[in-house]
């Protein structure tokens, strides 16, 4: 950098030169469609000849500038034919925000820009672009709070977005964005929805098949209805409802997350373990209401099976397994006073430990299992504090109504309530208490369990709490002070009805437990899971609107294809009705109820016009980031919302043990089992029905890590602007008040974001790009600073003055021959830099090229050899691509640097010709020799002896320890 006071020089590469060089290359890249992917077949295919175009003026002065730089030929800037290797990088979805970027949220863009760019000098034909998931819930805010139509602000916060990505120049292909909010992209999400909801999962095939097809069977009585009565029997409306009980989108009255604050229903995942809502910190109750359901349950089997063909984190894929949790056991039927209870075990073999039961509080028997009074002599620990059944029941309904589901699962102090009825033990005929718990879900099994407390943690803890029986039969540790839940052999099991279980393993106790109550008609072998449907409704306004309407009896029709978009309706008021936020017992009233000309229409289904009502919730956020990829392949498409060719070039599978899918997802780990889970789930009908060649949607998933950096907190625990805390003897001040620092994920919450505008400004955008992608491995988290900019900086200067005099503007390369250290330091470092791009280690590639910029400065301080400078700007290319097409130009060449070849190393410069080795006597070095590497350890040895001689005169070398390429060890005496 200059010192104070010293002028700077002219050509100095600073942030007024980058900031030119870097909006010249920007529009160039724009104006010639310089990253525009070709398609196979439709609007992007291959045109019969590319337009001309040439790489722009060098921004030297026209006096000083070498007469090579000027432009000299027409040749396109990106191959007219299809190529034959292709590459589909993507990003995850970011949403518009309208608080703009840090510099943490380009991280993973920045890495899978240079990777694509990478793979195009490679001669591929990469497709990457960037779109915007701009449905949800912070515009809708805004839109509460200000009047603004939620589209008007979203697309604010696009326009900044885009502003500020720009400025990174990553090369997308800009014909392919898209917006879940543009009415020609939700138009295919509803068209989507409807090969959901008209299919149905047979169980035979494994697969969805379209639900005509389901009528047609059933009108045949090839199928049979789920109560077995016949279909063509049935009413208009029974034969609906009998469709909907196999329709992969249908409408349940089910238990749902109720946020009366928000005035709207949330899924699982959007209410925290403290029972509040995610957004706001609402409490959240538990509440009956009638939704739209997907049935992704029907792939249970296949999301897990079909992760062996994925290439994702290990982690990933666990996360998938445990969500999904498919676990094999048996059903077993209990008796309850007539009432027949059916529970699901993993462990059936731990029947005669059973001591008691529990039931969902909202499982569909408590109330007809409820006695009226309870049982003389019952435990006064198991009413509530209630005189009845019915009162401690409804009392403690009421008292877990905020729990989340985690809580209910996570909560150490275990609660319930007896119900005042026994049920009996199916193998040993024992009477046992039954009960309601929370910590027992109606989404998991059948809602209800048998508690075997010897062997089972939460069960144990109940069993202490109220003082239930305690039964070992699986021997081994101690139940007196915990649950034993390892295998073991099984004990005190056996009955006078032909079961016993004792000394048997755990499995063959499984297997014959499982095949006695298949005997006795008690039970049946059962693979379950802990997924649960989906629940597809929001009571918002700014989402996706239902294509179905319904008709005077309630039955859902679905609209045809030709009626799509439905568009959302301009409404007034954009907030749905909100109510207080402790009144569990409020109904949800939508935005859209409030259109009330668009809710009531008259429509020709096929029947003639008819009156009907639209659905008044709109899709949930995760459906327009459900499909996106396969948009991006053919977003010009006005016909299908992917053309199959399209879709087979650019995700099919290679061969029959390859899923398909995107070639490299980059993405945050927080998204593990909701998008992509989501995500894989649609992909898979559309496999099924046709509309796809491929299973999986993303083959590759990389999950980056986070920029992280110091925040600061006041005395009262407020977080202040870090950028405006000062440091003093050690501490730290904002406003002459001492504040706190701690570390954190950078972001708004925390105040201690920075934005990248301010390092563009500062230093440049390559600049940012290399100093990001130098922090650290792409998949850990790093801590920014941004004092340390300076060193990618003064990386980039130093590049710059390798080809270009700071004073003049001329290039200072030479003709010069390569020397053998030349050679050596070029080929090595391209061979590394080659395998760390293709690998995505890009802090080691920028590791590679400051060792070798550095070898270059070094050695010639000016002038250096032109064949050692250009592979340089090459490798640069990827993570530095504005100045290394700067210097690309100004060394000469015609055309961006976009499309030309990665450099190619020989592996004869990655040998040494000679090494050196330590040769130590008795453990201590005490003389080097230099050798050939492949000398024979004979030659090794002599070379040895004649450089420590002296060491050893007068005694005798009793071993020789030569390891290979690293010493020579003399043990003399």
């Amino acid at each position: 950098m200059t010192n104070p006071g010293e002028s700077t020089p002219q050509h100095r590469y600073g942030a007024p030169l980058a900031a030119e060089i870097e909006s010249k290359w920007q529009t160039y890249w724009t104006e010639n469609g310089t990253f525009n992917a070709p398609n196979p077949v439709g609007a992007l295919a291959p045109a019969s000849t590319v337009p001309a175009s040439t790489a722009p003026a060098s921004t030297v002065p026209a006096s000083t500038a070498p007469a090579s730089t000027a432009p000299a030929s027409t040749a396109p800037t990106h191959p007219a034919e299809l190529p034959k290797d292709k590459l589909f990088v993507q990003d995850m979805f970011p949403f518009p925000s309208g608080a703009g970027l840090h510099v943490g949220h380009p991280l993973g863009y920045i890495a899978t820009d240079v990777y694509a760019r990478f793979n195009r000098m490679q001669g591929k034909n990469v497709l990457h672009t960037l779109g915007y998931d701009a449905f949800g819930l912070p515009a809708e805010q805004y839109a509460i709070q200000t009047g603004t139509h939620p589209r008007v602000k979203t697309q604010e916060s696009i326009d900044n977005m885009e502003r500020q990505l720009n400025r990174l120049g990553l090369g997308h292909d800009k014909r392919r964005a898209i917006a879940t909010t543009d009415t020609d992209y939700y138009k295919w999400t509803q068209w989507i929805f409807l090969q959901i909801f008209n299919s149905w999962f047979d169980p035979d095939q494994q697969k969805a098949r379209p639900i005509a097809d389901l009528k047609n069977e059933l009108e045949a009585g090839t199928k049979k209805t789920k109560d077995g009565r016949d279909f063509n029997t049935l009413s208009k409306q029974e034969k609906a409802q009998a469709l909907d009980e196999f329709r992969l989108v249908y409408r349940s009255h089910s238990m749902v997350n109720w946020c009366p604050g928000l005035g709207t229903v949330l899924a699982n995942e959007e209410v925290t373990a403290d029972g509040r809502s995610e957004r706001g910190n609402f409490p959240v109750f538990r509440k009956q209401l009638s939704q739209w359901m997907m049935r992704i349950t029907a792939y249970s089997d296949r999301l897990i099976d079909d992760l062996s063909l994925l290439d994702w984190p290990d982690k990933v894929k666990a996360m998938q397994r445990n969500w999904i949790g498919r676990s094999r056991g048996a059903e077993v039927d209990f008796d309850a006073q007539g009432h027949k209870i059916t529970v699901f075990t993993t462990r059936p073999d731990t029947l005669f430990g059973a001591t008691y039961m529990v039931l969902a509080p909202e499982h569909e028997l408590v109330d007809q299992l409820t006695a009226i009074s309870y049982p003389e002599g019952t435990d006064p620990r198991w009413t509530n504090g209630e005189e009845s059944p019915v009162a401690a029941v409804a009392k403690y309904r009421k008292q877990i109504a905020a729990k989340s589901d985690l809580e209910r699962q996570e909560n150490k102090e275990k609660t319930g309530v007896f119900l005042g009825c026994y049920a009996t033990n199916p193998v040993n005929g024992a009477q046992i208490p039954v009960f309601i718990a929370d910590y027992v879900l109606t989404g998991y099994g059948t809602g209800a369990i048998m508690s075997v407390p010897a062997h089972d943690t939460r069960d144990f803890e109940f069993a202490q709490q109220f003082d239930l029986p305690i039964i070992e039969v699986v021997k081994g540790g101690d139940i007196e002070v915990e649950a034993f839940t390892e295998s073991g052999e099984a004990v005190n099991s056996a009955n006078d009805d032909g079961l016993d279980l004792n000394g048997l393993s755990k499995d063959e106790a499984k297997a014959r437990a499982i095949q006695w109550l298949v005997d006795k008609q008690l039970g049946q072998e059962k693979v379950q899971y802990k997924l649960r449907d989906w629940l597809f409704a929001r009571q918002r306004y700014w989402g996706e609107p239902f294509p179905v309407v319904y008709d005077e009896d309630g039955i859902a029709h679905a609209l045809p294809e030709s009626m799509l978009p439905i568009e959302l309706p301009e409404v007034e008021d954009y907030k749905p009705v909100s109510f207080d936020p402790e009144d569990a017992d409020s109904e949800p009233q939508p935005p859209l109820a409030k259109a009330t000309d668009w809710v009531n229409v008259e429509l020709d289904l096929g029947d003639g016009p008819k009156r009907y009502t639209r659905d008044t919730n709109v899709m949930p956020q995760w459906a327009g980031s459900s499909w996106y990829q396969l948009r991006y392949i053919d977003p010009l498409n006005n016909e299908k919302f992917c053309d199959i060719e399209n879709e087979r070039y650019w995700t099919g599978p290679r061969d029959e043990h390859d899923g398909g899918g995107v070639d490299l997802y980059v993405g945050g780990v927080e998204h593990a089992v909701l998008h992509l889970l989501y995500s894989r789930f649609w992909h898979k009908v559309l496999f099924d029905l046709g509309h796809v060649t491929s299973r999986e949607p993303y083959r590759r998933l990389y999950n980056q890590g986070y920029i992280q950096a110091y925040a600061y907190t006041d005395a009262r625990g407020v977080y202040v602007p870090a950028a405006e805390v000062e440091e003093k003897d050690g501490k730290f001040f904002y406003q002459g008040e001492e504040v706190k620092q701690e570390y954190g994920k950078m972001g708004k919450s925390l105040k201690n974001s920075v934005s990248p505008d301010e390092m563009c400004d500062e230093y440049g955008a390559d600049t940012l790009r290399v100093y990001e992608m130098a922090m650290g491995p792409l998949d850990t988290s790093r801590p920014w600073a941004t004092k340390d900019v300076i060193g990618a900086h003064r990386f980039l200067q130093r590049v710059w003055r390798l080809v270009v005099s700071e004073e003049t503007g001329e290039l200072v390369v030479s003709d010069a021959e390569l020397t053998k250290d030349d050679l050596k330091a070029l080929h090595r470092t391209v061979a590394g830099v080659t395998e760390d791009y293709q690998e995505l280690r890009l802090n080691t590639v920028v590791a590679k090229l400051i060792e070798y910029v550095n070898y270059l400065t070094k050695t010639y301080n000016g002038g250096a050899p032109r064949a050692a400078v250009t592979p340089l700007v090459q490798m640069l290319g990827p993570v530095a691509p504005h100045i290394a097409e700067e210097l690309w130009s100004r060394l000469g060449h015609d055309n961006s640097l976009t499309y030309e070849s990665f450099p190619t190393f020989d592996e004869q410069y990655l040998r040494d010709d000679e090494i050196e080795l330590p040769v130590q006597v008795n453990g201590k070095v005490r003389g080097r020799i230099v050798i050939a590497p492949d000398a024979s350890q004979d030659d090794v040895v002599a070379a040895a002896l004649t450089a420590v001689a002296s060491h050893i005169d007068g005694q005798t070398v009793v071993k020789q320890i030569v390891v290979p390429g690293r010493m020579v060890n003399l043990v003399v005496k």
